[in-house]
């Protein structure tokens, strides 16, 4: 397994991530830059994750009140270090730092393997929760 080292920051080169954003084809956030350091800078949690040569390969992003609930807004890997267990590595290293909250909730694309992946790292669909099933609401647009 690749060695990736791991750090806490909001500041970080628009470069940098918009190369990440641009690589996982996340291009509303990647099409403006200045939005996309404005959402990390204001972000309650970013961990990062850069390979041996300093690549920004990996990072996750969070928005909490760090008492009732935590929102994984952003999980994004670098589609060249992929299946390399990075991915893992990011969610669980924000689970660790938020376990003393109640709700960790995300949202993610329909992509096959999205659903086996986070319930590997203990979620579960919301239309599966149990003793209650949980309904989501989503609005997106400006």
């Amino acid at each position: 397994m690749p060695t990736f080292t791991f750090s806490e920051s909001k500041h970080l080169l628009r470069h940098d991530l918009v190369g990440l954003y641009s690589s996982v084809g996340w291009t509303a956030y990647a099409s403006d830059p200045d939005a996309l350091v404005r959402a990390l800078e204001q972000s309650s949690y970013v961990l990062t994750a850069r390979n041996a040569d300093g690549e920004l390969v990996g990072l996750a992003r969070v928005v909490s009140d760090d008492s009732t609930i935590c929102y994984l807004q952003d999980i994004l890997v670098s589609p060249s270090q992929q299946r390399a267990g990075l991915g893992k590595a990011l969610v669980e290293k924000v689970l660790e730092r938020y376990v003393h909250v109640r709700q960790k909730v995300l949202l993610t694309d329909d992509e096959s393997g999205q659903r086996a992946f986070y319930e590997s790292l203990g979620f579960v669909e919301g239309s599966d929760f149990s003793p209650t099933p949980l309904r989501t609401f989503v609005q997106i647009g400006g």
